[in-house]
């Protein structure tokens, strides 16, 4: 069975960032070397990556919003505002997973702002392993083998049975811990791209394969 494609993009950037010092939502992407102009921001590029895959995009902001709306306005996303960011991320997601019922969709390509943006294909092969997958599939989850274990990552697709689930939840819930009470619902998608597993400070290596 081939479900609708009504997918919006979530990104969740509502952090305070208190230990770098500055927003990582707007730190420079790819990298730059010293002196030189930044070519992209993290929450510029995660947009980018998101939108041939998404109907739309949707930036979850918090106090921070008003910085990063001049971003979002520039790649043609929409901003939504958590009004108590402090209540922590799954609050965040929470408001963005509202606002894409709300917009008419059913799923979600969900992923932190703090990440370096993963492969293309790795999107597509999440998006199309969701689509095509049997009704009792509420999420697809990236994973790779690192040392030996399996590590699961971002993004991730959700449909509206896993949103109906994070949406009842406590604000200050853990969205692993409802992800695998559910366990028998996610389909974990190994996937050849060591930056779903990626953070700020511990960056694999550039590739310009997609």
């Amino acid at each position: 069975m081939v479900r609708a494609a009504g997918i919006c993009g979530v990104i969740l950037a509502a952090g305070a960032s208190t230990r770098m010092g500055r927003d990582k939502a707007l730190l420079p992407w790819p990298p730059a070397a010293e002196g030189a102009p930044a070519v992209n921001t993290f929450l510029g590029a995660m947009i980018d990556l998101l939108q041939p895959h998404c109907d739309l995009v949707l930036v979850v902001g918090g106090v921070n919003a008003e910085k990063l709306e001049p971003v979002v306005d520039a790649h043609n996303a929409f901003l939504v505002v958590n009004p108590k960011p402090e209540r922590g991320q799954f609050s965040s997601m929470q408001t963005g997973l509202r606002e894409v019922l709300n917009r008419g969709r059913d799923a979600a390509l969900l992923t932190p702002v703090d990440r370096p943006p993963v492969l293309p294909r790795t999107v597509q092969a999440l998006r199309l392993a969701f689509l095509n997958a049997e009704t009792d599939v509420w999420a697809v989850v990236p994973e790779i083998t690192q040392n030996g274990s399996t590590v699961h990552g971002h993004p991730i697709v959700i449909g509206r049975e896993m949103i109906e689930q994070f949406l009842r939840a406590a604000a200050t819930a853990m969205a692993r811990d409802i992800e695998h009470q559910h366990q028998q619902h996610v389909r974990y998608l190994p996937v050849e791209d060591e930056r779903i597993a990626a953070n700020i400070t511990k960056l694999p290596e550039r590739s310009n394969h997609g």
